[in-house]
């Protein structure tokens, strides 16, 4: 698999008082301490999805998030979808509210700035969300959960264009219809 051209931002969100939610910020933060292609940009945006929308702008070609994302399946199992182009995404019309800016609530956001700024989106965005098992009060990853963080690593590596070196983990690919 050949890694996106230009410009990369990946990006890990969530709340690491709520449990699980914390899945995408300590992936990005091991992602970060890692030499990384060219090109391609970490952030923990924690909650901070306003600014996250914004920096989004900035001319990157592809965006990879990365959150829990509760689908059904098994706590620590990991999803890759494909949220389409820009153009493709549905925005209703997004709510600025800086407490509760879920991945869908950026990427509304997103579309809605592009449309009223002339802002360049980025062409391809992908989602990395790892099934969660509890994201009640408290600071710290389940088991499940914090036994996956090295695979979405690795995942990310595999869509920034880094080979795997190893095929242990349980991988659903979707795209989304939304």
């Amino acid at each position: 698999m050949t890694g996106p051209p230009g410009r990369t931002l990946v990006a890990g969100v969530g709340n690491i008082f709520l449990g699980d939610d914390g899945f995408g910020v300590e992936t990005v933060r091991r992602l970060a301490a890692r030499r990384l292609p060219d090109g391609v940009e970490t952030v923990d945006a924690g909650v901070r999805g306003v600014h996250l929308a914004y920096q989004l702008l900035d001319g990157y070609d592809t965006f990879v998030l990365v959150d829990a994302t509760a689908r059904g399946g098994v706590p620590g199992t990991l999803y890759v979808l494909d949220a389409g182009e820009c153009g493709e995404v549905e925005h209703p019309g997004a709510v600025l509210d800086g407490h509760r800016m879920t991945p869908d609530a950026v990427l509304a956001l997103m579309g809605t700035l592009c449309a009223g700024t002339g802002g360049t989106p980025p062409g391809r965005v992908l989602v990395v969300g790892c099934e969660p098992a509890g994201v009640e009060e408290g600071i710290g990853l389940s088991p499940a959960v914090a036994a996956a963080v090295p695979e979405a690593v690795r995942l990310v590596l595999e869509l920034l264009g880094e080979p795997r070196q190893d095929t242990d983990f349980v991988l659903t690919q979707e795209r989304n219809s939304s």
